[in-house]
Parts: structure tokens; C-alpha cells; sequence
């Protein structure tokens, strides 16, 4: 069995530039999705989300349908890359290690996230993260 692979959100950028096949998926709430900001090109599927705040059970489900129904691996390419990201990167590494307990094979956690771990202000972008790094992200 693979294990979730962690990555800086520069490697993870970089792994996306060598192999446009990739998918990045923000497990952030779907309101931190849209108004917090997200990288370009993520899609959000919610690890936890309103209104209840519950695991959605049918998680690796939705990673499966952006994933063409799962059919991710094949002897010419490997496995498609699942890049998971969140606010600082906890929950997209439970998420991960559900994916690689569902049987997805090349699952990588970015570190730090979206936004990195609070400062010593409680201010987070200010230490690392995808946002602190500088990488292409949007909001709506």
C-alpha cells in the first residue's frame, strides 16, 4: 500500500507545470474555497463542510468522478497525481490518507496549505503556504 506523499507548495506547482494530468484538489469548506481564496485551477471538494461540519463519507467518491471514475492508472502513463490542499495542510493530510486507504495510489499533502500556520500575531500567509510563496491563486 502507497502512503500520502508530503510536498512544499513550490514542488507541488512545479509538479503540476511537469504534468498537466495532475489534479489539485482543495479540501477546504466550500465558503473558505470562495471567499478566502483558492490556487488556480484547484477544485474544491469539501473534506468537512457546512452545515453539519461532518467527514463527508463520500469523499474518495468525488475524488473518483474527477478522476474519471477512477480510472486513474494504466501501464503507459501510471497513476495520475492527486495534489490535496487545505488552510495549513492537516486536513488534507486526513483526507489523503483516506484516498490512500481507498486505493489511490500517487496522493501527495501540500504542506503548509493555502494559508501556512499561524504567526505569532495569529495571522496567517506570513510564515509559508501556497499564498505566502506567491503562487497563482484567486477569490471570488
Amino acid at each position: 500500500m502507497s502512503e500520502v506523499k508530503t510536498l512544499t507548495p513550490k514542488e507541488a506547482y512545479a509538479l503540476m507545470q511537469e504534468n498537466p494530468d495532475a489534479v489539485l484538489i482543495d479540501v477546504r469548506s466550500s465558503m473558505e474555497f470562495l471567499f478566502v481564496g483558492h490556487p488556480v485551477g484547484a477544485i474544491n471538494i469539501p473534506w468537512i463542510d457546512e452545515p453539519d461540519w461532518k467527514i463527508d463519507p463520500h469523499f474518495t467518491t468525488h475524488v473518483r468522478q474527477v478522476l474519471l471514475g477512477g480510472v486513474s492508472c494504466d501501464q503507459e502513463h501510471g497513476c495520475t497525481p492527486v495534489l490535496l490542499i487545505c488552510r495549513s495542510g492537516k486536513r488534507s493530510l486526513e483526507a489523503g490518507q483516506k484516498l490512500v486507504e481507498d486505493g489511490i495510489a500517487e496522493v501527495y499533502n501540500i504542506e503548509h496549505g493555502f494559508e501556512g500556520p499561524l504567526d505569532e500575531h495569529h495571522h496567517r500567509s506570513s510564515i509559508a503556504g501556497w499564498r505566502f510563496d506567491g503562487l497563482p491563486w484567486e477569490q471570488c
